[in-house]
């Protein structure tokens, strides 16, 4: 069957060259877009889901352009993926390049040298002036499960501790780590056991000190687990699907301190927060912090699946021969592409336009707050910035506002994402190749959106 079975269009190229602008030629979605999704309708479960109504066919610098020619203004970048920009063209010549070498050999039967200069790099870059070691996976999910593998095997312990609003995947093991029921958990039980959770800080909504917030969980840890029972602790240094939740100043560094005291390996999920995104190589950087373990993925290799694990060498040596690995894990094509989008972040300042893009996202989302007391908060760190919808009169998190904001601007031809863990939150992840005008284009659709959402049933 053909791509798609109308009438054919010439189909444009990604990348920076792609015309960086909004326009929509059709409702959404298009005629070609909805034959897609019914097709999608008809060939794919209906658990797994899509957020805007378009067959993208391109995309780069800060847009992504759909089968019927509408350009829409990408604030999302995959879910924190593409943070360079759409196939960029040193990745996409990284690629094309490995690709004509050889696509697999598995990195545990024949080892290749880009795999090692990935794990090299992250050793390098990763927050914490120790000796460290590198492993490689496919997924954000994978290396989570894998550094509780690892933290479990050095202290030959079994519990391990992860906090409310966070989220670490969809596997058996990280569908247990995260917090939130709908739509990750809710009919997927029994979950993987010894997997407790604490209470995290909430500045917006707890009103605590970093101080405060970080007492109350580690008088969690020690008499709902005990520290001797404990493998590990894992968080998100920002939390990402449960609100773009930035702890109050000192928390993770107490969490830091007590699992160092405790012999408890403390795991930062960099996930989403990594490479760049906050204005920082890794968030952790912005804490204060050195984890024992970081796992990494999405923007790691510029849009193809790649996930590792770091940390420090003796954790990550515990694991005796053939415990860590996996068919695909490390594929010399997705290693190649974080060689390239590696080189970028550290050679083409974009480290320096997230801060920058950071800049323009708050200040603008501070100029709507003053107008509109719906917006409770805006918060985050670099290119990674949300805004939580609120009741301005009893703080009570308003989903459905949020709701309407977001399906207003996707039907102007504005990618926006939400999340949160009371699905009041609008989060703004866009690729740090957009330009200025673009991301204030997208902002004053948002702006529209919500000033036309007066009335909240």
């Amino acid at each position: 069957m053909a791509l798609l079975d109308t009438a054919p269009v010439a189909l444009p190229l990604g990348g920076p060259d792609l015309p960086q602008e909004r326009r929509l030629v059709t409702e959404l979605p298009g005629p070609r877009s909805a034959e897609l999704l019914a097709r999608k309708a008809d060939a794919v479960p209906s658990g797994v889901g899509h957020t805007i109504p378009v067959a993208a066919v391109a995309a780069g610098g800060g847009v992504v352009v759909d089968a019927d020619g509408n350009s829409l203004i990408d604030l999302g970048s995959g879910i924190a993926v593409t943070t360079v920009g759409n196939a960029h063209p040193k990745i996409a010549a990284a690629v094309a390049a490995q690709a004509a070498q050889f696509t697999h050999t598995c990195f545990m039967i024949s080892p290749y040298e880009s795999y090692v200069a990935v794990a090299e790099a992250l050793n390098r870059l990763t927050p914490g002036d120790f000796a460290k070691k590198s492993a490689l996976f496919n997924s954000g999910a994978e290396a989570v499960e894998n550094a509780i593998k690892i933290a479990r095997k050095h202290t030959g312990r079994q519990a391990v501790v992860a906090f409310d609003h966070g989220y670490h995947g969809r596997t058996n093991l990280t569908m247990a780590l995260t917090a939130k029921a709908m739509p990750y958990k809710s009919g997927f039980g029994p979950f993987a056991p010894e997997v407790y959770r604490a209470t995290a800080s909430y500045p917006f909504r707890d009103g605590l000190s970093g101080a405060d917030a970080a007492s109350r969980a580690i008088l969690q840890l020690e008499k709902q687990i005990g520290a001797d029972n404990l493998a590990a602790v894992i968080i998100e240094p920002i939390q990402g699907e449960g609100g773009f939740i930035v702890p109050a100043d000192g928390f993770l560094p107490a969490i830091v301190d007590w699992c160092r005291a405790n012999g408890v390996v403390f795991i930062a999920d960099e996930v989403q927060t990594g490479f760049a995104r906050t204005g920082a190589m890794f968030a952790s950087e912005l804490f204060g912090i050195e984890p024992d373990l970081i796992t990494t993925a999405k923007g790691i290799a510029g849009g193809l699946p790649l996930a590792a694990v770091t940390g420090r060498a003796e954790i990550m040596d515990a694991s005796h021969a053939g415990g860590l690995g996996g068919t695909y894990g490390g594929n010399p094509i997705a290693c190649a592409a974080a060689l390239a989008a590696i080189d970028i972040f550290e050679n083409d300042g974009v480290i320096e336009r997230a801060r920058e893009i950071g800049d323009v996202l708050k200040t603008r989302l501070a100029e709507i707050q003053r107008r509109d007391a719906r917006i409770g908060d805006i918060r985050g760190h670099g290119a990674m910035i949300a805004a939580e919808f609120i009741d301005p009169e009893t703080k009570a998190p308003d989903a459905a506002l949020t709701a309407a904001v977001a399906k207003a601007a996707i039907a102007k031809g504005v990618i926006v994402l939400t999340c949160g863990t009371y699905g009041n939150v609008i989060r703004f992840l866009p690729p740090l190749a957009i330009g200025d005008d673009l991301l204030n284009e997208g902002l004053d659709v948002i702006a529209e959106a919500l000033a036309a959402n007066v009335t909240v049933s």
